[in-house]
């Protein structure tokens, strides 16, 4: 089913799971499965490296227990984005002096076990949210920082163990090693294993999320409902009016680091339905096909540059030690900003019409 091209007389034909299309087999499908895989191990590094040194300019972003979560997240995504140089370095054939079968394993794994590591935290995160939103008074008893180390390294001990019994020959973790031939044709997938995988990673994390958040919109929508109430009822009380903007006030910035974080959460699985229904429906026998493990495998790994897009544009907090980090990168530019500023002519006699 996969593209096979001699590139000369005596090389090897490069094996890409693009040329299953029927209708390009030659050397251009290699490259374009190069150009795809590159472009976002490029994206990936690039945007996890950002927020990482992010977080160490913004101080403020550590007052969310969350920021733990979302660090942990970016490290494990920055790894995919490292480990992604391996199917790029095997489709330019500089791998060849490796075994292929370990190779693929171990990429596989690797991949595998990052991913759940972000499906983990993202459920934590829903959980961490839920508790705030639900028990506020006895947040800070629930959720001491001893107690959330302790689930980041459970969520990585986790990750580690659940993908393990792929190496004894119990089933295939994923197709992120399929870039490779011997994973792509001798290494088939396990309806058990597969069922082992939904049912104690895919299946728990994803209801997590859908009651956690389900619950937290609930509440914020009962919390509005009320407001809107008893700001109708009190409406020519100042003293209410004052009262009631103090309770939205108080509201708000957790709604708001809510929706953040659900926008994350749902990206996150919109990318990742199709790597998971495909998963589903091969290991059951229903479908197979290279060009849909391809595309469905890249889709999901794509997420991991998404999370990092998302939180940068919604979260005003990361906006500003985003802008710390290039006024630490890029002074120069900066100071000839400031220069122009101080250029600028300013009025001695600013008109009296124009104060307030």
């Amino acid at each position: 089913m996969n593209s096979s091209f001699n590139v000369n007389q005596s090389g090897s034909p490069p094996f890409c799971l693009l040329g299953a299309v029927g209708y390009s087999y030659s050397l251009n499908t290699c490259v374009l499965e190069v150009v795809i895989i590159f472009f976002l191990t490029v994206l990936i590094i690039t945007g996890n490296l950002v927020v990482i040194f992010v977080f160490h300019c913004a101080p403020l972003l550590h007052h969310h227990t969350t920021s733990h979560f979302i660090q942990t997240m970016a490290y494990a995504d920055l790894l995919v984005g490292v480990s992604c140089l391996v199917p790029s370095l095997s489709l330019l054939h500089y791998l060849r002096a490796f075994n292929e079968e370990l190779t693929c394993k171990g990429f596989g794994y690797v991949v595998s076990v990052l991913k759940s590591v972000s499906m983990a935290s993202l459920a934590c995160i829903s959980v961490d949210r839920y508790i705030a939103i639900t028990r506020p008074l006895s947040y800070a008893t629930l959720v001491t920082p001893c107690r959330l180390r302790a689930c980041i390294v459970l969520i990585w001990v986790y990750s580690t163990v659940i993908f393990l019994p792929s190496f004894f020959g119990w089933g295939k973790p994923g197709y992120h090693g399929d870039i490779f031939k011997w994973c792509a044709d001798s290494w088939k997938t396990n309806s058990g294993f597969s069922t082992f995988i939904v049912g104690l990673l895919y299946a728990p994390a994803a209801l997590t999320v859908c009651y956690t958040y389900g619950n937290i919109f609930k509440i914020c929508r009962q919390h509005t409902r009320e407001i809107t109430q008893r700001h109708a009822r009190f409406s020519s009380q100042t003293e209410g009016d004052k009262g009631e903007r103090g309770e939205r006030c108080e509201g708000c910035p957790d709604k708001r680091y809510a929706m953040v974080l659900f926008r994350i959460t749902s990206v996150f699985y919109v990318l990742w339905m199709p790597y998971i229904l495909y998963f589903v429906l091969e290991s059951a026998g229903l479908y197979h096909h290279p060009v849909a493990s391809f595309l469905t495998t890249w889709l999901a790994i794509s997420n991991s540059f998404c999370n990092c897009l998302i939180y940068s544009l919604s979260n005003s907090v990361f906006r500003k030690g985003l802008n710390r980090l290039f006024s630490r990168l890029l002074p120069s530019c900066l100071s000839c900003a400031d220069a122009k500023k101080v250029l600028t002519p300013v009025s001695p006699r600013p008109d009296s019409r124009c104060q307030v």
